[in-house]
């Protein structure tokens, strides 16, 4: 009978593993992370973590595979879907895994998806965009072009308030501040848009990502 080693024993998976480092992540930030850490969260030593993430750069990478996994669930199971509605399905759960799970946000800036299980994601989209007709240099680059919007955009919303596009009590009294003979424009474009939201914006931006894909030659 096969003997099982210390990380079977105490019941762990990579999956697992990964999963209580984002939520490590949601309650500590990424300075919070560490093999130490984690192991404790999981009552384990840190030892027995490294079965599966042999150090803590693997650990990110993991971070990054997570979220891209459980975004990617729409391209993979888009069979019979046109292209635009398994991209647009991808872009918007991306969103709302980032949003949910903000602190592994910066992680997308660093550390490219190259582990085999965020690979086979990427397969998946590229396999969508491929069988409706898209040269696969060009499918690389939809995808490419509109997982940095996603990112971009949630890192917007999520980002400190100075940064933030949602605008708020400080936006609003800059902009009463303005010239309107000097910025006539600015200020009626302001007033026109007060009550758009980060989830309209993402969509508008979304809808021309989307609109001139499919008008690029194939």
């Amino acid at each position: 009978m096969a003997s099982r080693g210390q990380g079977e024993r105490a019941g762990l998976s990579r999956g697992l593993i990964l999963d209580a480092a984002v939520a490590l992540v949601d309650r500590d930030g990424l300075d919070g992370l560490s093999m130490r850490r984690l192991g404790a969260a999981l009552g384990v030593e840190a030892m027995t973590l490294y079965h599966y993430v042999p150090n803590k750069a693997a650990l990110l990478d993991g971070l990054v595979e997570w979220v891209v996994q459980h975004s990617a669930t729409a391209p993979a199971l888009a069979s019979g879907l046109p292209w635009d509605r398994a991209l647009r399905r991808y872009a918007e759960t991306l969103r709302t895994t980032l949003l949910s799970h903000p602190g592994v946000l910066p992680l997308f800036f660093t550390r490219p998806a190259v582990t085999p299980q965020a690979l086979k994601a990427l397969e998946s989209g590229l396999r969508v965009l491929a069988e409706a007709g898209f040269a696969l240099p060009r499918a690389l680059d939809m995808i490419n072009v509109l997982s940095i919007f996603v990112v971009g955009h949630a890192m917007a919303e999520t980002g400190p308030p100075e940064l933030s596009r949602r605008g708020g009590p400080r936006s609003s009294a800059a902009l009463a501040q303005l010239d309107a003979g000097d910025l006539p424009l600015i200020i009626e474009a302001a007033r026109l848009a007060r009550d758009a939201d980060d989830q309209s914006r993402f969509l508008f931006g979304l809808d021309a990502l989307l609109y001139g894909f499919g008008r690029w030659p194939h």
